[in-house]
């Protein structure tokens, strides 16, 4: 099986927290010379530059997965990964739908950009981002079925934004078999004090707002191949043991 390198938390400049620089075409230009096999661009409650993104991806031969990280009306961030950009874009619809309407204003919170694979700026995005939605954690697991997506809470061992700062706690209940940390030596401790994560894959991504945070090959999954569908397989079925991860 292909072992293949990872990192599926990158925001581009339709984030606002996000480098101007981040254009798509840079995105991907990092990612190759990283030698990273897959990516996924995850700005704040939008899917927009991922068009792009999959459309240089191919060019480099880098398996490129649509996503966005969504803040929901807890502000617990997830990431929210499909197979395949049509899912992607209807859930961008939903979510948009959802979003808090508050202007973004440029001076404050950076500006919130979309480009093409030619790196045209073709819109920008007039309501902040980085707002909740009105989507809740626990609608999740129903939304992701009805996308064909798959959800990640995100870097849970930060005090800000994640499923533990925000809510306390893991249900027993819950559905997630995935989870981010931003720092994969949290994992045995948090996996003390919070016993669901013992059966959920675990990874860890960069969280990138500029290119020069974005990993190098440091991160694998084993896959039954090379196709984006294989990817989501991967993390769902927990082929890879967390610890080896780096």
């Amino acid at each position: 099986m292909p072992r293949l390198s990872y990192d599926l938390h990158i925001h581009s400049c339709l984030s606002p927290c996000g480098d101007e620089d981040m254009l798509p075409s840079n995105i991907i230009g990092m990612a190759y010379l990283a030698h990273l096999d897959v990516i996924a661009v995850t700005d704040h409650n939008s899917c927009r530059n991922c068009p792009a993104v999959l459309k240089l991806a191919q060019q480099y031969q880098i398996i490129a997965i649509p996503g966005m990280e969504l803040t929901t009306m807890e502000e617990v961030h997830v990431l929210c990964l499909f197979a395949e950009l049509s899912d992607a874009m209807s859930f961008d619809e939903y979510v948009y739908a959802r979003l808090m309407k508050i202007p973004n204003d440029e001076r404050v919170f950076g500006k919130q950009e979309i480009y093409d694979e030619e790196d045209r700026l073709i819109g920008t995005e007039e309501y902040l981002l980085i707002n909740a939605t009105e989507i809740s954690f626990e609608e999740l697991g129903r939304l992701m079925k009805d996308f064909h997506g798959v959800y990640i809470p995100a870097h849970i061992d930060k005090n800000s934004n994640s499923l533990l700062s925000n809510l306390g706690f893991i249900s027993p209940d819950a559905d997630f078999t995935i989870a981010e940390l931003a720092d994969i030596t949290h994992l045995e401790e948090l996996s003390q004090k919070n016993p669901y994560l013992k059966k959920c894959n675990i990874i860890t991504n960069s969280d990138a707002h500029m290119l020069g945070k974005i990993n190098e090959a440091m991160n694998y999954l084993e896959c039954k191949g090379r196709s984006r569908q294989d990817i989501i397989d991967a993390l769902n079925l927990c082929l890879q043991d967390p610890k080896t991860h780096r």
